[in-house]
């Protein structure tokens, strides 16, 4: 059973990582950011409120507190969704993904400011070297690299602390409600709030286009069955496994713009990628007994 449970953890990683490249395909289209983002929650929320209806039990949605967390959490994934694909469309898959990777780092912080975690000249050092990668693999040394604009920086960084967000969100949320509760509600709020910046006309556009298959697996895989798969998953798989398999994420989403998209990366991008991956990988399974950094909590 274990196994069963780290394959579907890994598929879920997967299927992020995909997310990321079909999202620059649509993008790379004239596709509004936004607009990709919103369909990737909607079809993410019926997925949710089918596994809701399979599994009603303990949902607690009568339960203030689970809706005030939860649409905290859905604001965190509103702007996960969102500035990761406006990093993809202002530099490149690779950067965007490997950027968001960096939110394991944004919790440090924030717990470190809220008291829940206390500071360490280690975890100082790891992010102290997570910062060298980021500057390595945005080339923000080099004017007019070319690699990624300013916005697109600062959009992969607002990502990471968006899903910051989203983890924190979910993480009081769950103690009032069954995981699928508490999606169901995050997909709500994220629809909410990405209604209102997308381009209203191409929203329309996305029903009769050709190009709908891409938003439908856009949204299955990067939002419907890979949220499913990942919080099942955790039921049989330890925190610090599937911290080591999310390393597949921005690998398969890096791997995608390379060969599918034709991205480029020097070798410094390179070199500051890996620094990422494995310093976030190495704090996060550092951080498996229970610290604000642990993984979300598993599907009843």
């Amino acid at each position: 059973m274990a196994n069963v449970s780290t394959a579907m953890v890994v598929l879920a990683a997967l299927f992020w990582g995909l997310s990321g490249g079909i999202g620059g395909i649509l993008m790379a289209d004239g596709w509004d950011p936004f607009v990709v983002s919103f369909y990737r929650g909607a079809i993410g929320l019926l997925f949710v409120l089918g596994w809701l209806a399979l599994r009603p039990q303990g949902s607690g949605l009568a339960n203030r507190r689970l809706w005030f967390w939860s649409a905290l959490a859905g604001l965190g994934v509103a702007g996960n969704f969102a500035f990761y694909f406006v990093s993809i469309s202002e530099g490149s898959v690779a950067v965007a993904a490997t950027l968001m990777y960096c939110a394991p780092v944004f919790v440090y912080l924030v717990s470190f400011v809220l008291k829940l975690e206390t500071p360490t000249p280690l975890k100082w050092a790891a992010i102290a070297m997570v910062m060298l990668g980021v500057v390595l693999l945005t080339r923000i040394y080099e004017i007019g690299a070319g690699a990624v604009t300013p916005i697109g920086v600062a959009a992969g960084l607002l990502s990471a602390l968006s899903y910051a967000v989203f983890i924190f969100g979910f993480k009081y949320a769950a103690p009032y409600g069954s995981p699928q509760a508490i999606l169901v509600i995050a997909f709500t709020t994220l629809l909410a709030i990405l209604v209102w910046p997308g381009d209203f006309d191409q929203a329309v556009a996305v029903l009769r286009t050709p190009s709908w298959p891409l938003f439908a697996a856009l949204g299955v895989f990067g939002a419907g069955l890979s949220f499913v798969l990942y919080l099942i998953g955790l039921k049989h798989t330890t925190p610090a496994v599937a911290s080591i398999v999310a390393m597949v994420e921005p690998v398969t989403a890096a791997l995608f713009g390379v060969v599918v998209l034709e991205e480029h990366l020097v070798g410094l991008q390179i070199v500051g990628m890996a620094l990422i991956l494995l310093t976030v990988t190495a704090m996060s399974v550092r951080s498996n007994d229970g610290e604000a950094t642990s993984d979300l909590p598993v599907a009843e």
